[in-house]
């Protein structure tokens, strides 16, 4: 499943996307970041279609009434597309609240042959250009502070074939919405719609091994090497 992403500065985002006011104040690029850590990430929301603002990881729906219990709550880091309609987390959302999360890539384990532990990719498009994934959100306020932020959840599918072949347990995949999909997602009427729209990705990605993010215990993962192919070869 999608815990794992790389994600674009303000300053390249203002370069990507230079029609869109961008608020979202992330200055240096990310390069690995844990959705379990709750990270503040750019999006942009059906509310307002020509902004990029931050939003935090994992959708919290509107009965959950405190930070505290906010940091307690199930894992709603992805949402099946398969079931997004009826589970009771996204099933409020899903109809009227969709989104774009712009990443450099995401990372995902392959399971080798032989070896105990799983191995990383990192799946990224050609160039290392920003792409987006689909998100659903919800708007989240602590009832304790009065804080009121955009929460979400990365949608995923059955994997492609490249994903098939690296996340090779689960074969699932995230929502990858092409630039010519954006709008038509973001203002999708109705379930077949939306649907319609959350299919495996079709067009070109590239991947490589890297080391593994889960477990390196430099304490400090957003570092530009931790992209770096491992034996400088795509082996996908």
């Amino acid at each position: 499943m999608c815990y794992h992403v790389g994600s674009p500065s303000k300053s390249e985002l203002k370069n990507k996307l230079p029609k869109k006011r961008i608020v979202y104040q992330q200055e240096q690029e990310i390069f690995h970041v844990s959705g379990f850590t709750r990270p503040v990430l750019p999006v942009t929301l059906n509310t307002d279609v020509e902004l990029v603002l931050g939003a935090r990881w994992k959708l919290i729906p509107y009965w959950v009434k405190t930070e505290q219990d906010a940091a307690k709550y199930a894992n709603t880091l992805n949402a099946e597309s398969e079931s997004i309609f009826e589970k009771a987390s996204y099933k409020p959302y899903i109809l009227k609240n969709r989104g774009l999360l712009y990443v450099t890539g995401f990372y995902e384990p392959h399971k080798a042959s032989g070896k105990k532990e799983s191995e990383n990719y990192f799946i990224y498009k050609p160039q290392r250009e920003i792409f987006t994934l689909g998100v659903v959100y919800a708007p989240f306020t602590d009832h304790e502070t009065g804080e009121t932020y955009p929460t979400f959840s990365i949608i995923t599918t059955p994997a492609n074939p490249l994903l098939e072949e690296i996340h090779n347990e689960k074969k699932r995949m995230p929502l990858i919405i092409g630039e010519s999909d954006r709008d038509a997602w973001l203002f999708a009427q109705g379930r077949d719609e939306i649907n319609a729209l959350m299919q495996p990705y079709a067009g070109q990605l590239e991947s490589h091994e890297v080391i593994r993010v889960t477990a390196d215990r430099s304490g400090n993962t957003n570092r530009a090497d931790i992209q770096k192919p491992l034996d400088k070869r795509t082996l996908f």
